[in-house]
């Protein structure tokens, strides 16, 4: 297969700034904590269900909680300990769920049971060591990986895309995974290559990561791993949002992805790059996912870093291991600036999909007081999916589900460059996150 030379150009987007402030610090390992809260949705899909009770006694990496549903990923411990309670939490979304407690034992002893998988030959196989992993997206999305992985009969994947654009402000995990652990990734990327029958894979990443490029094409080029010259990095136009799925299908390819429709149909297979590179250390070691690297950042930081945490680690506890607050928050963030959810409290859990939180203080958190719209145009311009926001807006305060089926509302991915090109402040991506619920409270009728 031909590989493009340079993108393809794409619709939409914004030049954010970067902030890219934790770019060239090293991550750092967080000691354990002395209890963790892991619960039980952690993934898109149906939520686990816990497999421990109160009392027992859990191993690093031990399952904790798992479901029969095809859509969904089991939890593992992170620590090892006590079982302190069965309790529900609230999520980011308002939804609860029940959560396993483990108080730690500080032993930090692994479970028996785990082995590294036996060699993996064929899809079925690689989507099943994914599922065991409890692997799912790690770029934010949270989709389970052995579903993406599992390619339907009928869908031939052509194209492997390996996300490293991270277009987020501040958002620095993806670029530290690449250069600490660049030969798991390309040992990630050429174990799903083979298994996957797959003969172009393009590592995508924004140009302004230098070193990135060149870390990846050092390993990338090597004729040893990759006698056919199969596997190649691709440079990317740094533009908010190069990274979401569909927007890096096109840059990439050249396809578009319709509405309503996944990569594999035009194709293509997009996996962040810490997920496959987590691949590969689990068909090395056969331990799940356990441990998390996080970018802790924000004016209200004092020291921000990158950190790898076990997963259910209280974000209050990574904050106090990067300094503690410099100022009292005013926000806190559980993701990117543009995608990432606002979060009330920071005793709130770090979860499988996380990538950051972030802290500000009052006037780095300060917003534009919304005025009218002046119709100039800009969010129609910013959007990468072609909509309307400014309709849309209308149709949600009108609560006319009609007409924002018609206007193709649940096509927007909440990019929020609506919002940020929007020189009257107006809250577009809100607004549309709002009219989404409507359709779906209306599709459930």
């Amino acid at each position: 297969m031909e590989f493009p030379k340079h993108p393809f150009r794409t619709h939409g987007g914004a030049p954010v700034p970067h902030h890219k402030n934790t770019w060239n610090t090293p991550s750092v390992i967080m000691p354990p904590p002395e209890r963790i809260t892991l619960p039980m949705q952690q993934h898109i899909g149906a939520p686990c269900i816990p497999t421990v009770k109160k009392g027992d006694h859990v191993y690093v990496g031990q399952v904790v909680g798992d479901s029969d549903a095809y859509v969904c990923a089991p939890v593992h411990s992170s620590i090892s300990g006590t079982v302190a309670e069965i309790t529900s939490v609230m999520l980011t979304g308002g939804q609860m769920t029940q959560a396993v407690v483990i108080d730690s034992d500080g032993k930090m002893e692994t479970d028996p049971n785990i082995y590294p998988p036996a060699a993996i030959h064929s899809k079925e196989e690689l989507a099943k060591a994914a599922r065991s992993a409890g692997l799912v997206g790690l770029g934010g999305a949270g989709f389970p990986a052995h579903v993406k992985l599992n390619v339907p009969e009928g869908k031939n994947i052509d194209t492997l895309i390996v996300n490293v654009a991270e277009c987020e402000p501040y958002v620095t995990s993806d670029h530290r995974e690449a250069l600490e652990n660049g030969k798991n990734v390309l040992d990630g990327i050429y174990k799903v290559k083979d298994i996957l029958d797959v003969h172009r894979v393009l590592i995508a990443v924004e140009d302004n990561k230098p070193d990135v490029i060149e870390k990846l094409r050092e390993i990338a080029d090597n004729p040893t791993m990759d006698p056919q010259d199969e596997v190649r990095v691709l440079p990317l136009k740094s533009r908010y949002p190069q990274g979401a799925e569909k927007v890096l299908v096109q840059a990439c390819t050249g396809r578009r992805v319709p509405p309503g429709q996944l990569p594999a149909d035009v194709g293509c297979l997009v996996m962040n790059i810490a997920s496959i590179s987590f691949l590969a250390s689990y068909m090395r070691t056969g331990m799940p996912l356990t441990l998390k690297r996080v970018t802790i950042d924000g004016s209200a930081v004092k020291s921000p870093k990158n950190v790898i945490v076990p997963v259910g680690t209280r974000i209050r506890d990574v904050i106090e291991f990067c300094g503690g607050y410099r100022s009292e928050p005013q926000k806190i963030l559980m993701g990117g600036p543009m995608m990432g959810v606002a979060i009330t409290t920071d005793e709130l859990p770090i979860l499988k999909q996380n990538n950051a939180i972030l802290a500000f203080d009052a006037a780095e958190a300060a917003l534009l007081e919304p005025t009218s719209c002046i119709r100039c145009g800009r969010c129609v311009a910013a959007c990468p999916m072609c909509l309307m926001p400014t309709k849309l807006e209308k149709a949600v305060d009108k609560k006319d589900v009609d007409a924002l089926q018609e206007l193709d509302i649940m096509t927007c991915m909440e990019c929020g460059c609506c919002a940020f090109s929007c020189p009257a402040g107006r809250r577009l991506v809100q607004a549309i996150r709002l009219g989404k619920s409507y359709v779906k409270k209306q599709g459930r009728k």
